[in-house]
């Protein structure tokens, strides 16, 4: 008998599958310059910007790995810098232009990947996936 998956790795196995359509699909829309590490420093950047040190803290890396990942994708046109209105000191990463089409080209990737699921798995179990998932980032997510 076949040795069960741990319940991590059947979490990660769909991640991974949305994740390398995702880049497919953006890759195909003009989005081929964007790496993963970049993108899920990217993916953490707040509607109305974010402080440098706190992306670091909630990707787990360092100040100056996300600093480095923060100016390739500044170069690649996807965020900018722009001052703090609650601390003059202090410096926002804003999403740029090219980065909001890039996040837009991204959601209806994801909505596509979530209507085969909900087509392979039927309405009512993948609500059903979506409130048990949403009620074990209670414990998993400490940014949420």
């Amino acid at each position: 008998m076949a040795e069960e998956l741990n319940t991590g790795l059947l979490l990660f196995l769909p991640y991974r599958a949305m994740e390398t359509r995702v880049f497919e699909e953006l890759a195909a829309a003009g989005f081929d310059d964007i790496t993963p590490s970049q993108a899920r420093l990217f993916q953490r950047i707040s509607p109305e910007g974010s402080r440098l040190s706190d992306l670091a803290r909630q990707a787990g890396i360092t100040k100056q790995s996300a600093g480095f990942l923060i100016d390739q994708l500044e170069r690649l046109g996807y965020v900018h810098r722009a001052p703090d209105p609650a601390d003059g000191r202090a410096r926002l990463v804003q999403i740029a232009e090219r980065g909001q089409r890039s996040v837009e080209a991204a959601r209806a990737v994801v909505a596509r990947v979530e209507a085969e699921w909900t087509s392979h798995l039927g309405e009512r179990r993948m609500a059903q996936l979506r409130r048990i998932l949403t009620d074990l980032r209670e414990i998993t997510d400490p940014w949420r």
